[in-house]
């Protein structure tokens, strides 16, 4: 079956559009959001005071970076993944309320969190879309009307 001709097509197509110009920017994007998600408590300066919050933002930050790894380095297999990158942003973006032990942070703590959850969100919403358009267009073009 993985000899099949349009098999074979459908992956060399996907590969091509997982490689494009667009795809790259936003893997590279989500590559670069998880590092900073991860270092952040570091460059906030909120590692101290919430621990929970801490270990919640590096964690996070190291999964999203290895999908963003994971996706530049093979793109075709690993477009499927894409969208657990948005349900990341979005824990991102509650856990200054969640993770918290008295379930307050600090300002600082929140915006950066909310802002990288945003953030990494829309990249994976970004990316979701890419592999929908790539679907879209291959059986488009395999079922003419």
């Amino acid at each position: 079956m993985s000899t099949h001709p349009e098999l074979a097509e459908m992956r060399e197509r996907l590969e091509r559009t997982a490689s494009s110009k667009p795809a790259i920017l936003i893997e590279g994007l989500i590559l670069l959001a998880g590092v900073y998600a991860a270092i952040s408590p570091w460059i906030v300066h909120f590692h101290t005071g919430s621990p929970n919050i801490t270990a919640s933002n590096l964690i996070v930050g190291i999964a999203v970076a290895l999908i963003g790894l994971a996706l530049t380095m093979a793109p075709g297999r690993m477009f499927r993944l894409a969208w657990v990158v948005v349900p990341l942003g979005l824990w991102l973006l509650i856990s200054p309320w969640v993770a918290t032990v008295t379930h307050t942070a600090s300002a600082g703590t929140i915006w950066n969190n909310c802002v990288i959850g945003a953030i990494t969100a829309l990249l994976g919403l970004a990316a979701m879309g890419l592999t929908v358009g790539m679907r879209r267009r291959q059986h488009h073009h395999h079922h003419p009307r």
